[in-house]
């Protein structure tokens, strides 16, 4: 698993570089977000927890704020909820940032967001049905939830190479479809979607491509490349430095827009599910 995010998270707040995988992910999810902010005229959202399995944390819904949307953001962790601020900051744009012990109470009103939602950061809740609970009290509209492909051939290798760390650190059963599915139904809520997500061309493998290799005794292949490569984030589109940064991204797409579903879901990084409330 890619398991040193929990202890070199900071380090992305220096150095944003998040490489190709990362900055393609990015953009997928905006896409992603975009569409279901269009198609039910969201106009608030609550991103909660903001802490998953990616690079620099905190700017998953920083598209949606570009788009006229008010955002919230919840963390744990009151050091890397400063960190964003300041990074929201910095590309000139206004979120509101709200620290937790453990997302088992959220201090807000009935439906106050049109949508919550959160990517690979369920296994960071400490208990899964109040969190989920919570979080239909708090929304009017809809829930995204996205979690890692557990059938993605990259998933079940960083699972076998990682599992004492899965254990000792992450709640797998928290990122289990049909537990999160069950749950929200019984508080009145419908799964209306689901889609296999993020299906680049390149293997889910949690670590740079010269390292993967070199397991191999590969590595040579992609080492040069590597060093001489220019430094790739999605922060740099959003303080304008790159426009068309999602437009270079896209060019890796052509699995992600054409491969069928049964391929996606052996190969593609993550899955979302869509809920509506039931009236």
């Amino acid at each position: 698993m890619a398991i040193p995010i929990l202890h070199f998270w900071r380090n992305y707040y220096d150095n944003p570089d998040e490489g190709l995988g990362s900055s393609y992910e990015r953009v997928i999810i905006n896409n992603t977000l975009m569409e279901i902010i269009s198609r039910y005229q969201v106009k608030s959202i609550l991103e909660a927890p903001i802490f998953g399995f990616t690079g620099t944390s905190g700017i998953n819904s920083m598209q949606a704020a570009i788009s006229g949307c008010e955002i919230r953001l919840l963390d744990d962790n009151m050091e890397r909820s400063a960190l964003i601020a300041n990074l929201w900051d910095r590309c000139g744009l206004t979120c509101k940032i709200d620290f937790t012990e453990d997302f088992m109470s959220l201090d807000y009103e009935d439906k106050s967001y049109d949508l919550s939602w959160n990517f690979s950061a369920m296994w960071f809740v400490k208990d899964f049905e109040k969190f989920l609970s919570e979080l239909s009290r708090v929304t009017r509209k809809v829930i995204l939830i996205s979690v890692p492909n557990q059938h993605g051939l990259g998933y079940i290798s960083q699972k076998l190479s990682g599992k004492e760390d899965l254990k000792k650190h992450l709640k797998e059963e928290y990122i289990e479809p049909t537990s999160i599915i069950n749950e929200l139904f019984k508080l009145n809520w419908k799964l209306v979607e689901d889609d296999y997500f993020d299906c680049p061309p390149w293997p889910d493998i949690g670590m740079p491509k010269a390292k993967f290799l070199s397991k191999f005794g590969l590595g040579f292949i992609f080492r040069d490349k590597d060093k001489n490569r220019k430094p790739i984030t999605i922060l740099d589109y959003y303080t304008g430095k790159k426009p068309d940064f999602p437009q270079e991204m896209m060019r890796y797409s052509i699995l992600e827009k054409f491969a069928p579903r049964l391929f996606k879901r052996f190969w593609a990084h993550h899955h979302y599910y869509l809920f509506e409330r039931i009236k």
